[in-house]
């Protein structure tokens, strides 16, 4: 199989948009090709109970796709959410928690929450990839506010899908790359390239090791590139 516009090895156009909303301690609105995915930061005093008078902070996150987001209207979930929904908000959470040292975060809870505006394959990994730099800008506005006097990010995270498509191995993959792929990943990892979730499936057939790998090391490779957009982006923020 081969790309009309861009490599097998090559990443969507990435871009941020901080600051998208007005009232979020950040915001940024992440593109990721024709994905779009609005990441909101709240910060709130106190913690769950299971961990009141530890002195230690906590981050959970939220995670839905809008109506509008697809071809076909995506029904809104109300009182109960789908189990793709609840497996995806946990994956997020778990992700940025895994970039923070919540003893320095204090009794606070980090709430992080990721719309799909518009849905082009990739939203979880988007939803990661740009939930991290909401978070690094909301603890840098912290720090600014002198609510905390150092940061409690302790490393960097990003995430991004890589598949099998004819038996070639392509990185991040669109919708219609998504739909065709025999084998498909979403691979999550730090900055110092440990892993923090792999979730790879044989959609038809299955795959080797060799196979695995070689996926593995093409999202190693994409996600060094999207880390280099993340902190270019940072950088750019003024916190306050």
């Amino acid at each position: 199989m081969q790309r009309q516009h861009r490599k097998s090895n090559q990443l969507r156009p990435v871009t941020f948009e901080s600051n998208f909303t007005k009232f979020a301690t950040s915001s940024v609105l992440t593109h990721c090709g024709d994905t779009r995915v609005l990441c909101t930061v709240t910060i709130k005093d106190g913690v769950p109970k299971f961990l009141a008078g530890t002195g230690t902070g906590w981050l959970t996150a939220e995670y839905r796709m809008l109506p509008g987001a697809t071809p076909q209207r995506h029904e809104r979930e109300t009182l109960k959410l789908s189990g793709r929904t609840q497996e995806i908000q946990r994956l997020i959470g778990r992700s940025l928690r895994s970039t923070l040292d919540f003893a320095l975060l204090g009794e606070k809870t980090i709430l992080i929450d990721a719309d799909v505006l518009q849905a082009d394959a990739g939203t979880r990994t988007t939803a990661i990839t740009g939930g991290y730099v909401a978070l690094a800008q909301a603890i840098h506005k912290l720090i600014a506010s002198g609510e905390l006097t150092c940061s409690p990010l302790v490393r960097q995270v990003a995430a991004v899908s890589v598949g099998l498509l004819d038996g070639e191995a392509f990185l991040d993959l669109d919708y219609p790359e998504d739909v065709a792929a025999d084998v498909d990943f979403n691979v999550v990892m730090t900055d110092n390239r440990e892993l923090i979730e792999v979730q790879g499936t044989a959609e038809a057939g299955s795959f080797s090791r060799q196979q695995m790998n070689e996926l593995l090391d093409l999202a190693d490779l994409g996600i060094q590139e999207l880390m280099v957009v993340q902190t270019a982006e940072i950088a750019t923020i003024n916190p306050l």
